[in-house]
Protein backbone atom coordinates (compact mmCIF):
# COMPACT_ATOMS: atom_id res chain seq x y z
CA UNK A 1 0.00 0.00 0.00
CA UNK A 2 1.38 3.17 -0.94
CA UNK A 3 1.07 5.92 1.76
CA UNK A 4 0.86 9.79 0.77
CA UNK A 5 3.43 12.31 1.80
CA UNK A 6 3.86 15.84 1.35
CA UNK A 7 6.54 17.48 1.11
CA UNK A 8 7.05 20.66 3.67
CA UNK A 9 8.54 23.87 4.31
CA UNK A 10 7.96 26.42 6.61
CA UNK A 11 10.86 29.58 6.34
CA UNK A 12 12.03 32.72 4.09
CA UNK A 13 12.99 31.89 0.72
CA UNK A 14 15.46 34.84 1.01
CA UNK A 15 17.62 33.16 2.83
CA UNK A 16 16.79 29.14 2.53
CA UNK A 17 17.33 28.55 -1.51
CA UNK A 18 15.87 24.98 -1.53
CA UNK A 19 12.27 27.26 -0.64
CA UNK A 20 13.19 29.78 -3.76
CA UNK A 21 14.31 27.26 -5.98
CA UNK A 22 10.78 25.26 -5.13
CA UNK A 23 8.81 28.50 -5.58
CA UNK A 24 10.86 30.89 -7.90
CA UNK A 25 9.60 33.33 -5.48
CA UNK A 26 11.97 35.66 -2.51
CA UNK A 27 10.27 37.14 0.73
CA UNK A 28 12.03 37.94 3.67
CA UNK A 29 9.75 36.41 6.27
CA UNK A 30 8.70 32.63 6.76
CA UNK A 31 5.90 31.59 4.59
CA UNK A 32 4.17 27.79 3.97
CA UNK A 33 5.37 25.87 0.61
CA UNK A 34 3.43 22.28 0.57
CA UNK A 35 3.54 19.78 -2.32
CA UNK A 36 0.80 17.62 -2.08
CA UNK A 37 -0.58 14.67 -4.86
CA UNK A 38 1.59 16.81 -7.05
CA UNK A 39 0.14 19.77 -6.74
CA UNK A 40 2.23 22.83 -5.12
CA UNK A 41 0.55 25.33 -2.98
CA UNK A 42 1.57 28.14 -1.17
CA UNK A 43 -0.19 29.53 2.04
CA UNK A 44 0.68 33.68 1.94
CA UNK A 45 0.06 36.69 4.59
CA UNK A 46 -2.14 39.45 3.11
CA UNK A 47 1.27 41.57 2.99
CA UNK A 48 2.51 39.10 0.50
CA UNK A 49 -0.51 37.44 -1.18
CA UNK A 50 -1.00 39.02 -4.53
CA UNK A 51 2.41 39.48 -5.31
CA UNK A 52 3.13 35.13 -4.58
CA UNK A 53 -0.14 35.00 -6.97
CA UNK A 54 1.63 36.53 -9.87
CA UNK A 55 5.07 35.73 -9.20
CA UNK A 56 5.09 32.56 -7.49
CA UNK A 57 5.79 29.29 -9.58
CA UNK A 58 3.34 26.96 -7.92
CA UNK A 59 0.01 25.87 -8.43
CA UNK A 60 -1.98 27.96 -5.74
CA UNK A 61 -1.53 30.38 -3.53
CA UNK A 62 -3.74 30.40 -0.29
CA UNK A 63 -4.60 33.17 2.29
CA UNK A 64 -3.20 32.22 5.40
CA UNK A 65 -5.24 35.23 6.89
CA UNK A 66 -8.60 33.76 5.45
CA UNK A 67 -7.78 30.01 7.01
CA UNK A 68 -6.72 31.58 10.68
CA UNK A 69 -10.17 32.89 10.29
CA UNK A 70 -11.70 29.71 9.50
CA UNK A 71 -9.53 28.01 12.56
CA UNK A 72 -10.73 30.81 15.11
CA UNK A 73 -14.33 30.64 14.11
CA UNK A 74 -13.83 27.11 14.92
CA UNK A 75 -13.30 27.57 18.48
CA UNK A 76 -9.25 27.63 18.08
CA UNK A 77 -7.49 30.10 20.14
CA UNK A 78 -4.00 30.81 18.86
CA UNK A 79 -3.50 28.71 15.64
CA UNK A 80 0.03 28.64 14.71
CA UNK A 81 1.52 27.93 11.14
CA UNK A 82 1.29 23.88 11.87
CA UNK A 83 -2.43 24.51 12.31
CA UNK A 84 -2.70 26.34 9.40
CA UNK A 85 -0.73 23.35 7.38
CA UNK A 86 -3.26 20.46 9.20
CA UNK A 87 -6.36 22.31 7.81
CA UNK A 88 -4.65 22.07 4.46
CA UNK A 89 -3.96 18.60 4.64
CA UNK A 90 -7.32 17.62 5.80
CA UNK A 91 -8.68 18.53 2.41
CA UNK A 92 -6.23 15.76 1.09
CA UNK A 93 -6.07 12.66 3.71
CA UNK A 94 -2.41 13.51 4.05
CA UNK A 95 -0.82 11.93 7.45
CA UNK A 96 3.33 11.75 6.46
CA UNK A 97 5.36 14.63 5.88
CA UNK A 98 8.95 14.95 4.03
CA UNK A 99 10.84 18.29 6.02
CA UNK A 100 13.93 19.63 5.20
CA UNK A 101 16.32 19.24 8.18
CA UNK A 102 16.15 22.73 8.68
CA UNK A 103 12.70 22.64 9.75
CA UNK A 104 11.63 24.44 13.26
CA UNK A 105 11.49 22.30 15.72
CA UNK A 106 8.71 23.68 17.51
CA UNK A 107 6.28 23.48 13.68
CA UNK A 108 7.71 19.75 13.94
CA UNK A 109 6.26 19.30 17.81
CA UNK A 110 2.99 20.82 17.18
CA UNK A 111 2.54 18.83 13.67
CA UNK A 112 3.60 15.59 15.53
CA UNK A 113 0.72 16.16 17.89
CA UNK A 114 -1.17 16.87 15.35
CA UNK A 115 -0.81 13.35 14.52
CA UNK A 116 1.23 13.62 11.15
CA UNK A 117 4.30 11.52 10.54
CA UNK A 118 7.75 13.38 10.13
CA UNK A 119 10.58 12.65 7.97
CA UNK A 120 13.59 14.55 7.47
CA UNK A 121 16.24 14.32 4.44
CA UNK A 122 19.61 15.19 4.27
CA UNK A 123 20.95 17.64 1.68
CA UNK A 124 20.07 18.08 -1.33
CA UNK A 125 16.54 18.19 -0.92
CA UNK A 126 15.74 18.34 -4.22
CA UNK A 127 18.43 16.14 -6.22
CA UNK A 128 17.41 17.98 -9.44
CA UNK A 129 18.90 21.18 -7.98
CA UNK A 130 22.50 20.10 -8.75
CA UNK A 131 21.75 19.41 -12.15
CA UNK A 132 21.81 22.77 -14.07
CA UNK A 133 19.78 23.71 -17.04
CA UNK A 134 20.72 25.60 -19.78
CA UNK A 135 19.35 28.93 -17.88
CA UNK A 136 21.20 28.06 -14.74
CA UNK A 137 24.26 27.85 -16.56
CA UNK A 138 23.79 31.11 -18.12
CA UNK A 139 23.20 33.16 -14.69
CA UNK A 140 26.23 31.18 -13.34
CA UNK A 141 28.12 32.65 -16.15
CA UNK A 142 26.68 36.17 -16.10
CA UNK A 143 27.74 36.60 -12.68
CA UNK A 144 31.07 34.90 -12.73
CA UNK A 145 31.38 37.66 -15.64
CA UNK A 146 30.65 40.43 -13.32
CA UNK A 147 33.07 38.59 -10.67
CA UNK A 148 35.94 38.73 -13.36
CA UNK A 149 35.38 42.36 -14.15
CA UNK A 150 35.71 43.32 -10.35
CA UNK A 151 38.84 41.65 -10.20
CA UNK A 152 40.28 43.31 -13.25
CA UNK A 153 39.61 46.62 -11.46
CA UNK A 154 41.12 45.07 -7.88
CA UNK A 155 44.25 43.82 -10.14
CA UNK A 156 44.87 47.29 -12.24
CA UNK A 157 45.02 49.05 -8.84
CA UNK A 158 47.45 46.60 -7.46
CA UNK A 159 49.63 46.96 -11.05
CA UNK A 160 49.26 50.73 -10.15
CA UNK A 161 50.87 50.26 -6.63
CA UNK A 162 54.57 50.53 -6.12
CA UNK A 163 56.37 48.79 -3.55
CA UNK A 164 57.90 50.16 -0.43
CA UNK A 165 59.17 49.02 2.46
CA UNK A 166 57.74 45.43 2.20
CA UNK A 167 54.02 46.82 1.81
CA UNK A 168 52.25 47.99 -1.19
CA UNK A 169 51.26 51.93 -1.78
CA UNK A 170 49.12 53.61 -4.22
CA UNK A 171 48.37 57.65 -4.25
CA UNK A 172 50.41 58.08 -1.47
CA UNK A 173 49.51 55.81 1.50
CA UNK A 174 49.71 52.36 2.38
CA UNK A 175 47.42 49.81 -0.41
CA UNK A 176 45.05 47.75 2.13
CA UNK A 177 43.20 45.10 1.92
CA UNK A 178 39.67 46.68 3.03
CA UNK A 179 40.26 49.05 0.50
CA UNK A 180 40.93 46.61 -2.66
CA UNK A 181 37.94 44.58 -1.01
CA UNK A 182 35.80 48.54 -1.22
CA UNK A 183 36.52 48.52 -5.24
CA UNK A 184 35.92 44.97 -5.47
CA UNK A 185 32.14 44.98 -3.99
CA UNK A 186 31.60 48.43 -5.09
CA UNK A 187 31.95 47.04 -8.87
CA UNK A 188 29.75 44.31 -8.65
CA UNK A 189 27.38 46.53 -6.86
CA UNK A 190 27.27 48.32 -10.45
CA UNK A 191 26.81 44.96 -11.74
CA UNK A 192 23.61 44.18 -9.75
CA UNK A 193 25.53 41.36 -7.72
CA UNK A 194 25.94 41.22 -4.12
CA UNK A 195 29.67 40.10 -2.40
CA UNK A 196 29.73 39.31 1.07
CA UNK A 197 33.21 38.10 3.22
CA UNK A 198 35.46 39.06 -0.24
CA UNK A 199 38.73 38.01 0.28
CA UNK A 200 42.06 39.87 -0.51
CA UNK A 201 44.57 38.47 2.27
CA UNK A 202 48.19 38.98 1.97
CA UNK A 203 51.75 36.95 3.49
CA UNK A 204 50.69 35.36 6.45
CA UNK A 205 47.15 35.96 6.50
CA UNK A 206 46.68 34.01 3.28
CA UNK A 207 47.77 31.16 5.37
CA UNK A 208 44.51 30.99 7.00
CA UNK A 209 42.01 30.09 3.62
CA UNK A 210 39.09 31.95 4.94
CA UNK A 211 41.16 34.89 6.66
CA UNK A 212 39.19 38.04 4.58
CA UNK A 213 42.40 40.19 4.69
CA UNK A 214 43.01 43.54 6.65
CA UNK A 215 45.46 46.05 6.79
CA UNK A 216 48.16 46.95 3.97
CA UNK A 217 48.74 44.47 1.47
CA UNK A 218 52.26 43.29 1.44
CA UNK A 219 54.76 43.49 -1.51
CA UNK A 220 57.10 40.69 -2.81
CA UNK A 221 54.71 38.08 -1.41
CA UNK A 222 51.58 36.16 -2.51
CA UNK A 223 47.87 37.97 -2.15
CA UNK A 224 44.73 35.66 -2.74
CA UNK A 225 41.71 36.92 -3.89
CA UNK A 226 38.82 34.97 -3.34
CA UNK A 227 35.49 36.27 -4.72
CA UNK A 228 31.97 34.82 -4.95
CA UNK A 229 29.04 37.13 -5.50
CA UNK A 230 25.34 36.55 -5.88
CA UNK A 231 23.59 37.88 -8.90
CA UNK A 232 20.59 40.35 -7.32
CA UNK A 233 18.90 39.64 -10.49
CA UNK A 234 19.28 35.53 -10.62
CA UNK A 235 20.32 34.56 -6.75
CA UNK A 236 22.97 32.51 -8.49
CA UNK A 237 26.52 32.76 -7.21
CA UNK A 238 29.89 32.54 -9.33
CA UNK A 239 32.95 31.72 -7.56
CA UNK A 240 36.86 32.34 -8.32
CA UNK A 241 40.34 32.70 -6.88
CA UNK A 242 43.62 33.73 -7.84
CA UNK A 243 46.77 34.75 -6.27
CA UNK A 244 49.23 37.45 -7.41
CA UNK A 245 52.41 39.00 -6.16
CA UNK A 246 53.05 42.87 -6.59
CA UNK A 247 56.61 43.00 -6.73
CA UNK A 248 59.35 39.84 -7.27
CA UNK A 249 58.42 37.07 -5.53
CA UNK A 250 60.76 34.54 -3.95
CA UNK A 251 62.55 31.38 -6.19
CA UNK A 252 60.48 28.88 -3.55
CA UNK A 253 57.12 31.13 -3.81
CA UNK A 254 57.21 30.59 -7.67
CA UNK A 255 57.33 27.24 -7.08
CA UNK A 256 54.77 26.87 -4.79
CA UNK A 257 52.24 28.88 -7.16
CA UNK A 258 53.57 26.89 -10.23
CA UNK A 259 53.02 23.38 -7.97
CA UNK A 260 49.30 24.49 -7.10
CA UNK A 261 48.69 25.44 -10.96
CA UNK A 262 49.32 22.61 -12.77
CA UNK A 263 47.84 20.48 -9.75
CA UNK A 264 44.88 22.40 -10.59
CA UNK A 265 44.83 21.90 -14.33
CA UNK A 266 45.31 17.80 -13.58
CA UNK A 267 42.24 17.43 -11.59
CA UNK A 268 40.28 20.00 -14.14
CA UNK A 269 41.42 17.28 -16.93
CA UNK A 270 40.00 14.31 -14.91
CA UNK A 271 36.15 16.32 -14.28
CA UNK A 272 33.76 14.06 -15.97
CA UNK A 273 30.57 12.85 -15.44
CA UNK A 274 31.36 9.83 -13.36
CA UNK A 275 34.27 10.77 -12.00
CA UNK A 276 35.11 10.07 -8.25
CA UNK A 277 35.62 13.66 -6.46
CA UNK A 278 37.59 12.05 -3.54
CA UNK A 279 39.81 9.98 -6.50
CA UNK A 280 40.57 13.44 -7.63
CA UNK A 281 40.30 14.98 -4.32
CA UNK A 282 42.86 12.16 -3.00
CA UNK A 283 45.41 12.62 -6.71
CA UNK A 284 45.92 16.25 -5.68
CA UNK A 285 46.82 15.11 -2.17
CA UNK A 286 49.77 12.19 -3.52
CA UNK A 287 50.90 14.80 -6.08
CA UNK A 288 51.42 17.55 -3.66
CA UNK A 289 53.20 15.10 -0.75
CA UNK A 290 55.18 13.51 -3.69
CA UNK A 291 56.22 17.14 -4.48
CA UNK A 292 57.95 17.31 -0.94
CA UNK A 293 54.75 19.29 0.43
CA UNK A 294 53.85 17.96 3.41
CA UNK A 295 50.36 18.17 5.22
CA UNK A 296 50.03 18.77 9.18
CA UNK A 297 49.91 20.40 12.07
CA UNK A 298 52.74 22.66 12.68
CA UNK A 299 53.53 24.85 15.78
CA UNK A 300 49.83 24.39 16.31
CA UNK A 301 48.75 25.67 12.73
CA UNK A 302 47.77 23.58 9.84
CA UNK A 303 49.82 23.92 6.88
CA UNK A 304 50.05 22.25 3.58
CA UNK A 305 46.75 21.42 2.03
CA UNK A 306 43.99 20.92 4.73
CA UNK A 307 40.76 21.65 2.46
CA UNK A 308 38.85 20.33 -0.31
CA UNK A 309 39.30 20.29 -4.15
CA UNK A 310 35.80 21.52 -4.55
CA UNK A 311 31.95 22.11 -4.14
CA UNK A 312 29.10 22.67 -6.00
CA UNK A 313 27.86 26.21 -7.01
CA UNK A 314 24.29 27.60 -7.80
CA UNK A 315 21.65 29.06 -5.60
CA UNK A 316 24.13 28.39 -2.95
CA UNK A 317 27.74 29.21 -2.84
CA UNK A 318 28.38 25.71 -1.44
CA UNK A 319 26.12 22.98 -2.40
CA UNK A 320 26.68 19.27 -3.45
CA UNK A 321 28.49 17.71 -4.80
CA UNK A 322 31.93 17.53 -3.15
CA UNK A 323 35.63 16.81 -4.90
CA UNK A 324 37.05 16.04 -1.10
CA UNK A 325 38.19 13.38 1.28
CA UNK A 326 34.10 12.56 1.17
CA UNK A 327 33.82 13.60 -2.04
CA UNK A 328 30.47 12.61 -4.72
CA UNK A 329 30.36 10.83 -7.87
CA UNK A 330 30.09 13.67 -10.41
CA UNK A 331 27.29 13.93 -13.08
CA UNK A 332 26.68 15.33 -16.02
CA UNK A 333 25.07 19.59 -16.34
CA UNK A 334 26.47 19.82 -12.41
CA UNK A 335 28.51 22.96 -11.56
CA UNK A 336 31.56 22.51 -9.41
CA UNK A 337 34.69 24.28 -8.42
CA UNK A 338 37.95 23.27 -8.47
CA UNK A 339 40.22 25.21 -6.07
CA UNK A 340 43.71 22.96 -4.86
CA UNK A 341 45.47 25.31 -2.47
CA UNK A 342 49.19 25.41 -0.42
CA UNK A 343 49.48 26.87 2.61
CA UNK A 344 52.77 27.46 4.53
CA UNK A 345 52.90 30.61 6.85
CA UNK A 346 56.88 31.99 6.29
CA UNK A 347 56.54 31.59 2.47
CA UNK A 348 53.63 32.19 1.50
CA UNK A 349 49.73 30.76 0.02
CA UNK A 350 48.56 30.17 -2.71
CA UNK A 351 45.07 28.88 -4.01
CA UNK A 352 43.61 29.08 -7.86
CA UNK A 353 40.16 28.55 -8.33
CA UNK A 354 37.99 28.01 -11.57
CA UNK A 355 33.92 26.65 -11.80
CA UNK A 356 33.25 24.12 -14.60
CA UNK A 357 30.63 22.69 -15.41
CA UNK A 358 30.47 18.72 -15.79
CA UNK A 359 29.71 17.24 -19.36
CA UNK A 360 29.39 13.74 -20.57
CA UNK A 361 33.09 13.78 -21.62
CA UNK A 362 35.49 15.85 -19.34
CA UNK A 363 33.84 19.79 -18.76
CA UNK A 364 33.81 23.17 -20.03
CA UNK A 365 35.30 25.84 -18.13
CA UNK A 366 33.15 29.21 -17.46
CA UNK A 367 35.71 31.03 -16.00
CA UNK A 368 37.75 33.26 -18.49
CA UNK A 369 39.99 35.02 -16.45
CA UNK A 370 43.79 34.73 -16.86
CA UNK A 371 45.80 32.86 -14.01
CA UNK A 372 49.03 35.32 -13.64
CA UNK A 373 50.79 35.66 -10.75
CA UNK A 374 53.02 38.47 -10.98
CA UNK A 375 51.39 41.49 -11.99
CA UNK A 376 53.68 43.82 -13.71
Amino acid sequence: MTVDRAILMIAASESDSNLYYATRFVAPDPFIFLEVKGERLLVMSDLELDRARSQASVDRVLSYAEIDRRLRAQGAAEPGSADVVHAVLQEHGVRSLLVPGNFPYGHAARLQELGYQLETKREPFFERRAIKTADEVRWIEATQRATEAAVTAAHTALRAASPRKGVLWLEGEALTSERIKKLINVKLMELDCIAQHTIVAGGDQACDPHHEGTGPLPANRSIIFDVFPRSGQTRYFADMSRTVVRGKPSAELSRLYQAVKDAQEEAIQKIRDGADGSKTHQGICDRFESMGYRTGLVNGRMQGYFHGTGHGVGLDIHEPPRISRTGSILQEGEIVTVEPGLYYPGLGAVRIEDMVLVTRDGCRNLTNFPKTFELD
